[in-house]
């Protein structure tokens, strides 16, 4: 599954251009696929949204990230998998390891590590299941892996058009539509059952990405999710995990606040109060943060869409601090799931400003 290197570029610009001009009100309930995106008058990839307050980019950030992604590159299977490590081959950890790549500008045709997108590609389209569950040898949880899985190949088929991904992405989204319970979240498997916050983020990004790449959501799904992200909140402005399930924590505070920003909502109570409950921890704050690069994954995407004062304070307290915890003699990070799951969201927080991934534009 080859594509020119130039024309991966022009829909990776297009793309990119598209999803800045989406506006809050892009889910639709009955329309058709939306056209692809034009491919002219759009500017380069990481020329929008940065701050010029402040440096972004630094020396050390540039060689943590270059050790990080050579090590990355080394715990690919021959399949195309990541993970097996500690989960076997997990298509959620491999969709996270392809995005850390393309994070860094590489895809299918393009760059040093495009290869390794391309084989990452290949094996998650091998393993969309008949009914559109994105899943391999793990089973626990398999709504996380989709989530993560659904969001890449929203990503490549907003950048290639290829159609094997589209017929993939449309039946991982058909499965995310039929999976959504009563309260308006999703749960660790592929029926309406329960809902939990965490898995509930994985599902909306992964809808948000597909519907800017083209693909009909429907907007009562979005409408429902939005709801229950809400009824999590607590007054302190964190949220739980449940509705019925508690006090409030950092990482799925933050998944909260993403989930109302990536369903199109960006002016609200709900965000302003959440943003400063994630305040209360800022990376060096002396916190103990579970669930470390979970939370910060999200973390970083609500500051950044922020914007401000927020990307302003966090961006550059999480950058060095991934720097001090990177392991000198290999590159990785390690995390709860092992080093390939560390590395691969470490590498995603860590490259935000580099704005390659159309998914965290304005």
């Amino acid at each position: 599954m080859k594509f020119r290197s130039e024309e991966v570029t022009v829909a990776l610009a297009a793309v990119i251009a598209l999803t800045l001009l989406a506006p809050a009100t892009m889910w639709a309930a009955d329309e058709p696929d939306a056209p692809a995106p034009p491919a002219n008058n759009v500017a380069p990839p990481g020329a929008a949204n940065a701050d010029p307050e402040f440096t972004e980019i630094t020396p050390k950030m540039t060689e943590s990230a270059l050790q990080g992604l050579a090590f990355l590159a080394t715990q690919q299977q021959e399949d195309g998998s990541f993970g097996a490590e500690r989960y076997g081959r997990h298509v959620g950890i491999t969709a996270l390891a392809a995005l850390a790549f393309m994070s860094h500008g590489d895809l299918p045709g393009r760059g040093n590590y495009g290869k390794y997108v391309e084989k990452a590609l290949t094996f998650i389209l091998d393993n969309v299941q008949p009914n559109g569950l994105i899943a391999a040898d793990t089973s626990h949880g398999p709504m996380y892996g989709h989530g993560f899985a659904t969001l890449f190949l929203a990503e490549i088929y907003g950048m290639t058009h290829d159609e094997r991904t589209r017929e993939a992405l449309v039946k991982a989204i058909r499965l995310i539509v039929r999976s959504q319970n009563d309260e308006g979240g999703w749960r660790y498997q592929p029926v309406p059952n329960e809902a939990d916050l965490s898995v509930t983020i994985c599902q909306v990004m992964a809808l948000r990405a597909a519907r800017n790449a083209g693909i009909k959501v429907p907007k009562e799904v979005v409408d429902k999710a939005v709801d229950y992200v809400r009824r999590c909140q607590n007054p302190d402005g964190g949220f739980r995990y449940m509705l019925n399930s508690g006090s409030s924590a950092f990482p799925r505070s933050a998944a909260g606040v993403a989930t109302l920003y990536y369903a199109g909502i960006y002016t609200d109570q709900a965000i302003d109060r959440g943003l400063s409950y994630i305040m209360e921890h800022v990376p060096g704050s002396g916190r103990n943060t579970p669930h470390y690069f979970y939370g910060h994954y999200y973390a970083v995407q609500a500051m950044y869409l922020a914007g401000g004062k927020y990307w302003r304070t966090w961006y550059p307290a999480i950058r060095d601090e991934l720097i001090s915890r990177q392991d000198p003699t290999d590159g990785s990070w390690d995390g709860q799931a092992g080093k390939t799951y560390g590395t691969a969201m470490a590498l995603i927080i860590m490259q935000m400003p580099n704005r390659y991934l159309p998914i965290f534009q304005k």
